[in-house]
């Protein structure tokens, strides 16, 4: 009885958790998909300077 009420907290807390997260995973794509592309790119442009 107790592993059934313990399941189901755990599946509540996974849930939670899972929603408090959204908004800053969505905020750490957007931040580190602009950050990406400006390191590709320099890579890039340093890439074909060095051959």
């Amino acid at each position: 009885m107790f592993r059934a009420i313990a399941d189901v907290l755990r599946q509540i807390a996974g849930a939670v958790a899972t929603v408090v997260t959204l908004p800053f995973r969505a905020l750490a794509r957007l931040f580190g998909g602009a950050s990406r592309s400006t390191g590709r790119s320099g890579g890039r442009a340093g890439r074909a300077r060095r051959v």
